[in-house]
């Protein structure tokens, strides 16, 4: 009976496994654990997070009361990161979320420049091609969906199983709509990040294949912008869920 029950929810549930397997584009696929893998994105992410961590690591390793150099610069990243928390989830909560905002915002922004910076296309894997981590909509879902378990666990612990009054509030015939905006927004936050780095590499992809020359080149400055943006733009909304899980419903 037991193992009835069973091939009866994996059949329902087959054509989501189905989707989840849909992949756009060619791939450097790993195994592991029986799984398949993108092993460009991880590629490129372990550059990006060692990148992250070097910097950080000779910003702070030698602290000095006058900042400078790249101490000033980390230290301009958090004064940035604090400022930003503080304003979108209040003076009284903002700092335990300060390691989250920025963590999520350096990745987001190193991963966006550096598919902007680095030529990744030059460098030869078996399969498909080295690009950003950002491009790859796997990774820009796993952000949606990290900041989608962070303003749920804020909204949690503070308030318990209270939380969930916001689902009927103001009014129980909102309850639908209140569910579907929980689904909207990691998938707004992947897309909408996804869809401007993907379109940016291909624009400068083209023109470069087109024009090699000169008009490449202001579409790469605008693309150098775009993608700081998109950088705060993730972080920023990122923090205003989880102020919004945080706010008091009176």
């Amino acid at each position: 009976m037991f193992q009835i029950q069973n091939l009866s929810i994996i059949s329902t549930l087959q054509p989501l496994f189905d989707l989840s397997e849909v992949s756009v584009g060619k791939h450097y696929y790993w195994d592991i654990g029986g799984f398949q893998v993108h092993g460009q994105v991880l590629l490129v992410s372990w550059f990006v997070l060692s990148l992250i961590a070097i910097i950080s690591f000779l910003g702070n390793s030698k602290l000095a009361a006058m900042p400078e150099g790249v101490q000033n610069l980390t230290e301009y990243i958090t004064e940035f990161i604090r400022d930003l928390a503080k304003t979108q989830i209040g003076e009284e909560e903002y700092l335990s979320w300060v390691p989250f905002l920025g963590t999520i915002f350096l990745f987001v922004f190193v991963s966006n420049w550096s598919g902007a910076l680095v030529p990744w296309r030059l460098i030869e894997i078996p399969s498909g091609e080295l690009a950003a981590p950002t491009n790859d909509i796997n990774t820009t879902v796993a952000l949606a969906l990290l900041t989608s378990i962070a303003y749920f666990y804020a909204g949690i612990s503070k308030k318990g199983l209270n939380y969930f009054k916001r689902y009927i509030s103001p009014a129980v015939f909102l309850l639908p709509i209140n569910v579907l905006e929980d689904f909207t927004k990691p998938l707004s936050l992947s897309f909408r990040l996804f869809g401007n780095i993907l379109a940016d590499e291909l624009v400068v992809g083209v023109l470069i294949a087109l024009v090699p020359l000169v008009v490449p080149i202001p579409i790469m400055l605008l693309g150098l912008f775009t993608s700081a943006i998109q950088a705060l733009v993730f972080a920023t909304l990122a923090g205003a869920y989880i102020g919004e899980s945080l706010e008091d419903h009176h």
